[in-house]
């Protein structure tokens, strides 16, 4: 079953800069990814780990989630981020750069108790690999779309609409939904362009991502719009979920609600949207 909790909205925080991952804490994002790879220069990355390892071992993040990116067990940097992410325990560890299922076991034999684990989605090769990535089972929870390497890797021009890649993305939430993972959707660039964050918000929310990660506390308020279940849509799930629970309807797989037919199916939908829309409402 595929988590009810909200990742509406991943901030990416760059661990060289303490002051901004201190203002995560008081942020309206449902997790705060504390990155150690894309958004470090090779000269920050062990003053960069030091204070990623320093500020979850602080605390003080309610109940955003809270997950290290670490740089790939192939880079200089690798074995020691995973090292140090482990003693932090965060409640996740955002892995990059995974091609085929067994580039997660590594990474999968060290993680301890209570800590999943997180990929990204970001080269040719595991598009052709997805079904398996999204399969190999232990502590792997979410995939997340990076879809600034993938795009460049594809020499492709995405625009806002990101057209050159809806094949990625529907086979990433597919692969996910498919094994029980969350998935994420890619970053949007241009952080002055509040009209595209909202069209590409709804094209991701659309497409069934269960958030977006973002490089922008200005970003916040899109994702958590988009990604969040509509009024309308919970007051619907209520009504087929009360529908399903009348005694004349036990046993029943279709029901005719307000002249719709609604399967039993729907109603696995309608309570997966309540516990959301729940949890939300406690965050």
């Amino acid at each position: 079953m595929i988590s009810a909790r909200p990742r509406r909205s991943a901030l990416y925080m760059p661990a060289a800069n303490a002051r901004a991952m201190d203002k995560a804490r008081s942020l309206a994002c449902d997790v705060v990814i504390l990155d150690l790879e894309d958004a470090v220069a090779p000269e920050a990355k062990d003053l960069a780990r030091d204070q990623a390892v320093a500020t979850v071992q602080a605390g003080g993040f309610g109940n955003r989630e809270v997950v290290i990116r670490i740089n790939g067990l192939e880079t200089p940097w690798g074995a020691a981020d995973l090292d140090a992410a482990i003693g932090a325990r965060p409640d996740a560890i955002l892995v990059p750069k995974i091609n085929q299922p067994s580039d997660l076991r590594p990474y999968g034999k060290a993680l301890p108790s209570g800590c999943s684990l997180w990929a990204m989605v970001e080269t040719c090769a595991s598009l052709f690999a997805l079904d398996a990535i999204a399969g190999a089972g232990g502590p792997l929870a979410v995939l997340v779309m990076g879809t600034n390497d993938l795009a460049k890797e594809m020499r492709a021009r995405p625009g806002v609409e990101r057209h050159p890649l809806t094949a990625a993305l529907n086979l990433t939430v597919a692969a996910a939904r498919h094994h029980g993972l969350s998935v994420l959707d890619g970053v949007f660039n241009d952080i002055a362009d509040a009209d595209g964050l909202a069209r590409q918000c709804q094209q991701g929310a659309d497409f069934g991502f269960d958030g977006k990660t973002l490089i922008h506390p200005g970003q916040i308020a899109a994702a958590n719009q988009a990604f969040a279940p509509a009024p309308e849509a919970v007051d619907w799930a209520r009504q087929v979920v009360a529908a399903f629970d009348l005694p004349e309807s036990a046993g029943k797989g279709v029901l005719k609600l307000e002249g719709r037919m609604v399967e039993r199916l729907h109603l696995e939908e309608a309570r997966h949207l309540l516990a959301l829309a729940e949890a939300i409402a406690r965050v």
